[in-house]
């Protein structure tokens, strides 16, 4: 069942920032995320928590720029989503400006799986790197890391991720979640983490008498696609975040992106002009992951570190075309997964499991997140993997960490599974395929067993409704010109309306004609919906401004029916 929750705020809070220049709802939105004055958002570098205070950037700076004053190579090895490659492109591009002799590695997921594992450490030691950089990984990778030790190699973790109760003997470790760490902000994607060492880096080159502060490398031209990942990996957008992100975003609009971006707004036919914080994460990004998803990350990397816009358009095209071969396999997973669902009863399960043979390995998590969206259970998606082997991955709801419980399976049933990892929302495992029956079952008894019954009842949050004269083309502008994303979260509103009209479009979503209590009219679009919704229903929408051959008219992008 879905509930709606009304989001609480301060109406004190909000008259003031009625007066400080907000319309009245964007007003409401905004004192229901904490935001007390307009100064809160302003998007001022200097605002921005310093280097320093960040464990581990100072001793990495220093490290660097020894490598840097003794010409030592130094290697980059990169995740395989687009928080990876656009940390490694910022490393890649930080690092030369700064002149150091810098390459990059970047695993085939398929053949290495994540991390800076033993393996990955051999073929990286093949090019002789005297330093390894990791980026939005290396923090679970203890063997990985004994290994570079062991064939001389310095390794500087740079990641975000939780770490375990043991840590990687690496030379240093620059990550806000590390023991001891009390910068502010934990929430830095693994793009910011990077950016924040090549910040440090730059002040030590700069005491080193390196450059000075008018010939120093201009970091902040890297915005966007410090912005870019962090998007892309839907941290929480803390005030440090937004500032990252609203710095980025202003260059995209300028025209000042790097031409890898300029390409990426141009095959996906967006104006840069107009970007939004959404277009990184809903446009730009999956052409980016797509390359993990189906081949390696180093078109993507490729693109973003491309010097000139020739050289970027070609990557930028194979990018393009790997999105749509992406989404040609969803779409025939996804119609696989609702065949084998409609085959199951789920009315007494709290988990989904699935598999189907032809099934690709970099599709299945995609086909998790959308049956757990529609579901609200817990679900895992498998492929074959070769050798009598099964890859999963899995997508999970609030109350329910993922990486916990199958933590749990493997107590309860072990060697069911040979190997797993993640964190409470996704997670990755890999199992015998004779096993996924057993594995089922498993999942199953103990989420049932250790989670509480009210985390499979889907609460949305919703910032209460709109009279129909507030559903206006200027408030949808007001609330388009604010940064919004994990841990602040776009408006939703929700009213009580009656349904006209409502027909299945061609993709399976439901266009709608809808009346509120004043007679007021609109058109609404609930997409990747099919089930038909009742005559009078409250529903939670985003408006929207639909351009449709030169016309321009409000549209209410419906979310949920309660």
């Amino acid at each position: 069942m879905t509930v709606f929750i009304q989001r609480d705020f301060s109406p004190a809070i909000a008259r003031h920032l009625q007066e400080e220049g907000f319309c009245a709802p964007l007003a409401r939105v905004l004192a229901a995320r904490g935001i007390e004055s307009t100064a809160q958002l302003k998007p001022d570098w200097k605002a921005m928590l310093a280097p320093n205070t960040l464990m581990g950037t100072q001793n990495a700076a220093r490290l660097l720029a020894d490598a840097i004053d003794s010409h030592k190579r130094i290697m980059i090895v990169a995740d395989y989503d687009c928080d990876g490659a656009t940390a490694c492109a910022v490393a890649i591009r930080g690092l030369r400006a700064m002149g150091a002799q810098v390459s990059y590695l970047v695993p085939d997921r398929f053949v290495y799986g994540y991390g800076l594992t033993p393996a990955i450490v051999e073929l990286a030691a093949r090019q002789k790197p005297d330093i390894i950089v990791t980026v939005d990984n290396g923090m679970a990778s203890i063997e990985g890391v004994a290994r570079a030790n062991e064939l001389g190699m310095q390794v500087i973790i740079t990641d975000h991720h939780l770490p375990a109760d043991v840590l990687p003997q690496a030379q240093c470790i620059v990550n806000p979640n590390t023991p001891g760490c009390d910068f502010a902000s934990k929430n830095l994607a693994g793009v910011g983490v990077i950016f924040y060492v090549l910040m440090a880096l730059r002040a030590e080159l700069r005491s080193r008498g390196a450059f000075d502060a008018r010939t120093q490398p201009k970091l902040n031209a890297l915005a966007d696609l410090v912005a870019l990942g962090t998007v892309a990996d839907v941290v929480k957008l803390d005030r440090n975040n937004r500032i990252l992100v609203q710095q980025g975003l202003s260059m995209v609009q300028k025209g000042l992106a790097q031409p890898g971006l300029q390409a990426l707004f141009e095959v996906a036919g967006r104006s840069m002009r107009q970007a939004k914080a959404r277009d990184f994460g809903f446009v730009i990004a999956p052409r980016i992951n797509a390359a993990g998803r189906l081949d390696q990350m180093t078109a993507g990397i490729e693109c973003l570190i491309s010097e000139d816009m020739p050289t970027a358009l070609n990557f930028a095209r194979r990018l393009d075309e790997y999105n749509r071969e992406r989404r040609e396999l969803e779409e025939n997973m996804q119609w696989d997964a609702r065949m084998i669902l409609n085959r199951k009863d789920l009315s007494d399960s709290l988990t989904v499991s699935l598999f189907e043979p032809g099934w690709h390995q970099g599709i299945v998590g995609l086909v998790a997140s959308r049956v757990k969206e529609s579901l609200h259970k817990p679900t895992v998606a498998f492929a074959n993997a070769g050798e009598g082997e099964m890859k999963g991955s899995g997508r999970s709801i609030e109350g329910v960490h993922l990486r916990d419980m199958l933590d749990l399976v493997t107590k309860r049933a072990p060697g069911i599974i040979s190997k797993f990892g993640g964190h409470a929302m996704a997670a990755g495992l890999t199992i015998r395929a004779e096993r996924f029956e057993g594995f089922a079952k498993a999942f199953e008894e103990v989420v049932a067993e250790n989670c509480d019954p009210d985390a499979f009842e889907r609460h949305v949050l919703v910032d209460g409704p709109l009279d129909s004269a507030d559903i206006t083309e200027d408030l949808v502008e007001a609330i388009n010109a604010q940064i919004w994303g994990q841990g602040f979260l776009p408006p939703l509103f929700a009213n009580e309306f009656t349904v006209l009209r409502q027909t299945l479009l061609k993709g399976g979503h439901m266009k709608l004609m809808l009346e509120m209590d004043d007679g007021a009219r609109f058109s609404g679009i609930f997409f990747r919906h099919s089930a038909e919704i009742p005559a009078h229903a409250r529903l939670a929408y985003r408006p929207e401004i639909n351009e449709w051959m030169g016309r321009r008219s409000i549209q209410l992008v419906i979310e949920q029916v309660e």
